[in-house]
């Protein structure tokens, strides 16, 4: 996929995450997030976009970090949100691709990394947001396309658990493989896991000890703990390690 996918997505997705807040109101419980209101949904993922935005827009070398939820609610909340997530749009398709600026993962540029991650961001909260109106997010994941969500699981396995921080790990020499079921063979990432952070190679080959497989955007919403694993098979302690310490912060 290439940055103008991502921005696309990042355009829609946000709009649908403040058309489902909108429609269940700031004090509706998120299901997905069950320490969650409407409103903490809606400031967390706004001041991560204007946190994303910062870096771009202002060719930010170095980290810095967020400034903070705001002290908003009811319609005043949400309009923040969508303005921030305008905001962060069209910066995003403003930007020259060669702008020089900080990010945490591995990329072929500063903006194509911002738009990548804002897109799952906000997709994955767009799941929750329509968690507080009731829908499963099963059927929420219908709307992903396959693409996209291969993509996600992608992100997550070979970039946020290759970094030190992740704390999916073994004691012992193990092989957890993940397999998106209506993909090509290549939609298959084996995940070896030791005392050391896990390394992830997009290959099938060898054997493993434990598979998580199922359609790609059920998978990717399961990965990010939205979802039950759709099939599981062999060791399934592998699966409960990575719901008891794949979150990511």
């Amino acid at each position: 996929m290439d940055t103008a996918e991502f921005i696309h997505i990042l355009d829609r997705e946000g709009r649908s995450l403040a058309d489902a807040a909108a429609g269940a109101g700031p004090d509706a419980k998120v299901p997905t997030c069950p320490d969650w209101q409407v409103r903490d949904l809606l400031r967390h993922t706004g001041m991560v976009h204007r946190w994303a935005r910062s870096f771009v827009a202002e060719a930010r070398a170095a980290y810095h970090p967020v400034d903070g939820e705001p002290d908003l609610d009811g319609p005043e909340l949400l309009e923040w949100f969508r303005e921030g997530h305008r905001r962060l749009v069209d910066t995003l398709a403003a930007t020259p691709p060669d702008v020089a600026c900080w990010h945490f993962l591995p990329a072929p540029s500063p903006l194509a990394f911002w738009a990548r991650r804002q897109a799952h961001e906000t997709a994955v909260h767009r799941v929750d947001a329509e968690s507080a109106l009731g829908r499963t997010p099963r059927e929420s994941a219908g709307s992903l396309p396959v693409a996209f969500a291969a993509d996600g699981i992608d992100e997550l396995l070979s970039g946020f658990h290759a970094r030190a921080k992740s704390r999916v790990r073994t004691d012992e020499p193990r092989v957890l493989r993940v397999r998106a079921t209506d993909l090509t063979e290549d939609a298959v990432w084996t995940v070896r896991l030791s005392p050391e952070p896990p390394v992830t190679e997009r290959t099938g080959d060898g054997d493993a000890d434990c598979e998580i497989a199922g359609p790609a955007a059920r998978l990717y919403l399961a990965l990010w703990n939205r979802l039950p694993f759709p099939a599981v098979t062999g060791d399934a302690a592998l699966a409960d390690l990575w719901r008891e310490r794949s979150a990511v912060s």
